[in-house]
């Protein structure tokens, strides 16, 4: 696991709860059960505050870093997306979005992972598809300085087609059968006797395989997926396990911020 991914997950599943700020120290600490170096995670603090995530801040507990608000809303919708067991009511509605063809590579680059990763299938070089919309893509689309027209539609097709068209959904079956593989080994070794601190790693492990799929997975409506998806037992899975660590994963971290023993 990279720092700045671990970084990540470690505001979204836990700091994000507690004021989405602590100290460097504290930082530091959280991420060594994942084995990740010191100078790793400040190098990524670093990286992440010139990237617009993260801004520094003066904590009781010494310098620290915080959320920005642009962080928080990603984490946010980032959280309704991963702590769920089936996909959202859809009322049949398409939502596209006809954006201008950016100049720069690296700006289309930022463009199309953003976009993927916030459900919308690319359909040519300048229009996307999604089954719906939210707050975070128009914030992309306005730091990227992206103009778009956006439409709002139904399908007079077979839509189970469309899916198959912009989306590899047999992939992404294969990927979720894998990962419950994974998963079910991973999780073996954090039974009842597991002290906080491999609660923590486990589950942190846990959550940051599982936070992969926001990078794959649309959140196609249900209706319009395989009978016997994959998916739907790997989310099961998903919210039982992480759960079940939860408490003690908590734990490890509130003695971690407050340096109890």
């Amino acid at each position: 696991m990279n720092a700045r991914s671990a970084l990540f997950d470690l505001y979204g599943d836990h700091l994000r709860q507690r004021g989405g700020r602590a100290p460097v120290a504290a930082l530091v600490r959280l991420l060594a059960p994942l084995g990740v170096a010191p100078p790793a995670v400040r190098t990524a603090v670093s990286r992440m505050v010139r990237q617009g995530w993260l801004e520094p801040v003066r904590l009781p507990g010494g310098p620290g870093y915080a959320l920005t608000d642009r962080a928080v809303r990603r984490l946010d919708d980032s959280a309704a997306r991963i702590y769920r067991t089936a996909a959202p009511e859809w009322d049949g509605t398409w939502h596209l979005a006809v954006t201008s063809l950016p100049a720069e590579r690296a700006k289309r680059d930022r463009l199309r992972a953003g976009m993927t990763f916030l459900g919308l299938a690319q359909l040519d070089d300048s229009t996307w598809l999604g089954p719906r919309w939210s707050a975070e893509i128009d914030a992309l689309l306005e730091v990227e300085g992206v103009p778009a027209e956006r439409f709002v539609a139904r399908h007079e097709g077979n839509s189970l087609e469309l899916v198959r068209r912009a989306w590899d959904v047999e992939e992404l079956g294969r990927f979720y059968a894998s990962w419950l593989d994974a998963a079910q080994l991973l999780v073996s070794g954090a039974g009842p006797a597991a002290n906080e601190e491999q609660a923590f790693a486990t589950r942190s492990l846990l959550v940051h395989e599982w936070r992969k799929f926001l990078f794959l997975d649309p959140g196609l409506p249900r209706r319009l997926l395989p009978e016997d998806w994959p998916g739907v037992r790997a989310a099961e899975f998903f919210d039982t396990q992480s759960e079940r660590l939860r408490p003690a994963a908590t734990r490890f971290v509130e003695r971690t911020l407050t340096g109890a023993p």
